[in-house]
């Protein structure tokens, strides 16, 4: 009976040893898949991957990958990670692919997306989604993947969005338009406290943040072509609207005026757990931070809605992500890098990292995003609008931040500044 036992228990380590050692053979740093696997597929990455600082979450992604390549054993992912630096990246990645040396399948910043379909270098995705996978889609990010032809060029997997948090033990009611925000502000001050705060330091946030209130009326940063058109007509009136609101805020006590300091949202969950505020506009990721970092007493006393607007039915908000996208020729790798998409990304990844899904019906699908927190993100998606992917954008937002600050000091009038960034906008534009 002994010797039974004793059996069963080698057989059972050897057996374990065997399935531990195969998964280490599919999955080494710069390769998932057999070395000897027939088809190789460059992917280059950021840290959404095998290659995430958390172990946790890299041991999570290497698993989803390792399932991935069971299912196409005939396969190996030859894969490549990017820095940190990820503009820079993501523009060396461009002319890469200009001369035809581009990853097979890689990670593209949905804000720079734009660029490479200008440059016709993304392979064409369409045959690999569904009519009904694309119609689920937040309608922002439908039509961010799709190019004018409506041939969808990527698969944008996650996404974020800016919200206005409070405390509900000092403003019981959420705001609903900017008057409204005004005035929760200014009564939270009754109660100590510093009134609304926003990111509106040098920071590409501070830009992202205040551009819901501009999209909200309508604005627009660029015509068709990518010409910068805020500082002209229609655009500029409401970009004025929407600048003289930011400036009201501070001139009023609304807003504390070292908004202008601020340009980390770590500032404003500080803030929060130092209780010197009641009100902060921030983003999604934030609410789990809170969760994080404040006691279970505190936390509960927070809560999340949407970024007022000028009048209740016009809202608007800040939305990001990343996209799969494929720069190959041959159809074959073009399905591979879809299928990368679809089996990795398109939900398991989604739900590991707690990152927002692009699908509507994801939400329902994965229990973590189920939560009654989650359902008011993926409601407030729907005023979902991404930034241009403009080349000329990342100078207007350098702009925006400068003339931010010169506003919200009172260095400069609202329109001085504007006009003051618009025409280094057009300079900048006329270099390109």
């Amino acid at each position: 009976m002994m010797k039974s036992i004793v059996s069963a228990l080698a057989l059972s380590t050897m057996l374990f040893a065997v399935q531990s050692g195969y998964a280490q053979e599919l999955a080494a740093k710069d390769r998932i898949g057999l070395e000897s696997a027939p088809k190789s597929l460059v992917v280059r990455l950021t840290n959404d991957s095998p290659n995430n600082a958390d172990p946790n979450i890299a041991d999570g992604y290497k698993r989803l990958f390792v399932d991935f390549i069971k299912k196409h054993p005939d396969w190996k992912l030859q894969m490549q990670f990017m820095s940190a630096d990820i503009g820079t990246e993501q523009a060396k990645m461009l002319e890469q692919a200009k001369a035809g040396n581009a990853p097979d399948c890689a990670a593209v910043d949905s804000f720079v997306l734009s660029q490479f379909m200008i440059n016709h270098v993304l392979a064409d995705f369409s045959p690999y989604f569904s009519k009904d996978e694309v119609a689920d889609l937040f309608p922002f990010i439908r039509n961010g993947i799709t190019d004018k032809d409506g041939t969808v060029r990527a698969w944008w997997w996650d996404t974020d969005l800016r919200v206005l948090y409070r405390n509900k033990t000092v403003v019981p009611d959420a705001p609903q338009t900017w008057d409204d925000l005004k005035k929760a502000a200014l009564a939270s001050k009754d109660q100590g406290m510093e009134g609304v705060i926003f990111n509106a330091g040098r920071y590409e946030g501070s830009t992202f943040d205040w551009l819901a209130n501009y999209w909200a009326l309508g604005g627009k940063l660029v015509d068709d072509s990518g010409k910068p058109v805020f500082g002209e007509g229609d655009n500029k009136e409401k970009f004025l609207k929407a600048l003289t609101y930011y400036k009201d805020l501070v001139d009023t006590g609304a807003a504390p005026k070292r908004v202008t300091t601020i340009g980390n949202y770590d500032d404003l969950n500080a803030a929060a757990a130092a209780g010197t505020t009641a009100l902060f506009i921030g983003g999604n990721w934030q609410y789990a931070q809170l969760k994080a970092t404040l006691d279970e007493d505190e936390f509960n006393k927070w809560t999340f809605s949407p970024i007022p607007g000028p009048t209740a039915d016009k809202r608007s908000t800040g939305t990001g992500g990343w996209t799969i996208a494929s720069f190959s020729k041959d159809k074959e790798k073009v399905e591979m890098c879809a299928d990368l998409a679809r089996e990795v990304y398109m939900g398991p990844a989604n739900a590991l990292q707690q990152q927002l899904p692009t699908r509507k019906s994801l939400f329902d699908k994965y229990p973590v995003f189920a939560t009654d927190a989650n359902k008011t993100f993926a409601a407030a998606l729907a005023n979902g609008q991404a930034r241009p992917g403009a080349p000329i954008y990342p100078e207007i937002s350098n702009q925006i931040q400068i003339m931010m600050g010169d506003v919200l000091s009172g260095t400069k009038s609202p329109e001085e500044a504007l006009n003051a960034a618009f025409n280094a906008t057009m300079e900048a534009y006329k270099r390109l």
